[in-house]
C-alpha cells in the first residue's frame, strides 16, 4: 500500500493527459528498460548526451526494447515518448538542474512503470529509489558510475569531506546487482570501494554528427573577430570547478599570441582575459559539432575526469587533444591523437600545447578522427550494454570485469 505522498504521485501520473504512455503494456520479445538520474537538465552534459544517444540507438537498432527515461522536472508528468518527469525543486545557480527530495515519490513512479531492468545514473534520490523499486519488483538494478562523489566532495568542501562521501558512495554501489564503469580509472575507484559485480564499458560518440566536414574555420574566425593565423583551442562543457577552467585560461595567457581559447558553455557570465573567447552553452548538437570542427585543437584539464565525452567528440570532429595523462582522459589520448600533458597546471598545459603545434597537426588530426571511427562508435557501447541488461533479466547473470571498446 502506498503512503499518502506516494498515492498522490500515482494519481498524478494516471491523471496526466498523456499518462497512457506509462500504462502497463503486454510483454514484448525484448524487455522494458528504465534509465533514471538526477543529472539531466537543459544545459547538462555527458550524462544527458549518453542517454539521448541510447534512446536513439535503441529505437533504431533494438525496437523490441521499450525504453523509459525518468528524470527531474517542474512537475510529475509522462509524455508519449516514454519520458517521465518527477517534480523536483530547481537548484539555485545550478544551470537548470533540479534536486529530487522525495524518495517515496520517485520509487512510486519507478514501480508504477513496471520495468524489467533499471539503470541508475547516480546514487542520490533516483539511485536509491531504483534500488528500493528493484527490490519491490524483483528486477535487477544496474548502477552506471558517471561521477566520483568522494573526489568532488574533497574538491568543493575540503579533504575532510572525502571520507564520508566515499563511504556513502561505496555503500550505495555495493548494493547494485551490477555496476558499469566507463573507464579503468573509475573501475579502480569502485574496486577500492568494495564493488565486485562490475564491468568496464567506455562511452561512445556519434561519428556522423561530429565530423571534420562540418567545420568552417575561416567563417568561425571572422565571427569571433580573430586573425587568420590564430591557433584556436576549444573546451565545451559546464562551468564546474572540477573542469579546471582557470588552469586552461592561464595556460593560454602564458603562451600569448597567436593562441586563443574558445570556451563553449564553461565561460558564460565570466569575464576572462583577451586570450579567451566565451560563447553560451550550445543546445543544438549540429551547431556544437560545427564549432568543434572549426577549431584547431581541443583542451581538457581535469585529471580526475571519469571519462571525458567531450574528448571523443573533439576527436571525431578531427581535433587533436591536449589533456591529462591521468584519469579517464588519459585512457583516450596518447601522442598519436594529441599531446598528453605531464600535469594540468598552467605551465604543464602550456608546454603540451606548444609541443603539439610543433608537430604535424594535420596528421594528428586525421589520426584522431580515425581512432574515433574505429574504436569509439556508439554501436559497441550499446550492444554491450543491451547484452548486459538481457543477461540480468533472463538469468541474473552478467559478464565479468573486462574492458570493452
Amino acid at each position: 500500500m502506498f503512503d499518502a505522498p506516494a498515492q498522490r504521485t500515482a494519481n498524478l501520473i494516471r491523471l496526466e493527459p498523456e499518462a497512457p504512455a506509462c500504462a502497463v503494456e503486454p510483454r514484448r520479445a525484448g524487455f522494458h528498460l528504465i534509465d533514471t538520474t538526477m543529472m539531466y537538465a537543459p544545459q547538462s552534459g555527458g550524462v544527458k548526451r549518453y542517454l539521448m544517444a541510447k534512446r536513439a540507438w535503441l529505437a533504431r537498432r533494438r525496437p523490441d526494447v521499450r525504453h523509459t527515461l525518468v528524470t527531474p522536472g517542474p512537475r510529475t508528468h509522462a509524455d508519449a515518448d516514454g519520458h517521465v518527469t518527477v517534480a523536483a525543486t530547481r537548484v539555485p545557480f545550478g544551470n537548470g538542474y533540479r534536486m529530487p527530495a522525495s524518495l517515496s515519490k520517485w520509487q512510486t513512479v519507478l514501480r508504477l512503470l513496471e520495468p524489467d531492468v533499471i539503470e541508475a545514473g547516480d546514487v542520490f534520490v533516483p539511485g536509491h529509489a531504483a534500488l528500493y523499486a528493484g527490490d519491490a519488483l524483483g528486477v535487477p538494478v544496474v548502477g552506471f558510475c558517471h561521477t566520483d562523489a568522494a573526489a568532488l566532495a574533497a574538491l568543493h568542501f575540503g579533504e575532510w569531506a572525502e571520507a564520508p562521501a566515499f563511504n556513502f558512495w561505496a555503500q550505495a554501489y555495493q548494493r547494485f546487482d551490477h555496476v558499469v564503469a566507463p573507464s579503468r580509472h573509475m573501475a579502480a575507484r569502485l574496486a577500492d570501494a568494495g564493488v565486485q559485480r562490475m564491468s568496464i564499458q567506455q562511452l561512445g560518440v556519434d561519428t556522423d554528427l561530429f565530423h571534420p566536414g562540418r567545420g568552417d574555420r575561416p567563417r568561425l574566425l571572422r565571427k569571433l573577430g580573430l586573425p587568420a593565423d590564430t591557433r584556436l583551442l576549444v573546451f565545451a562543457g559546464r562551468p564546474a570547478r572540477e573542469k579546471n577552467i582557470e588552469s586552461m585560461v592561464a595556460a593560454v595567457e602564458r603562451l600569448g599570441a597567436p593562441y586563443k581559447l574558445l570556451l563553449v558553455g564553461a565561460g558564460k557570465d565570466v569575464t576572462w582575459s583577451p586570450s579567451v573567447v566565451s560563447l553560451d552553452f550550445e543546445r543544438d548538437p549540429v551547431r556544437l559539432a560545427a564549432l568543434l570542427a572549426s577549431c584547431d585543437a581541443a583542451l581538457h584539464a581535469n585529471e580526475n575526469e571519469i571519462f571525458g565525452l567531450f574528448v571523443l567528440e573533439a576527436m571525431a570532429a578531427g581535433l587533436p587533444v591536449v589533456g591529462s595523462r591521468r584519469g579517464g582522459v588519459g585512457e583516450l589520448i596518447d601522442s598519436h591523437v594529441g599531446q598528453p600533458a605531464d600535469n594540468v597546471e598552467p605551465a604543464g598545459l602550456a608546454a603540451a600545447i606548444e609541443a603539439l603545434f610543433a608537430r604535424d597537426v594535420a596528421a594528428i588530426s586525421q589520426a584522431a578522427r580515425r581512432r574515433a571511427e574505429t574504436r569509439h562508435g556508439w554501436d559497441a557501447t550499446f550492444e554491450a550494454l543491451t547484452r548486459l541488461y538481457s543477461g540480468l533479466v533472463t538469468d541474473n547473470t552478467a559478464p565479468p570485469l573486462a574492458l570493452t571498446a
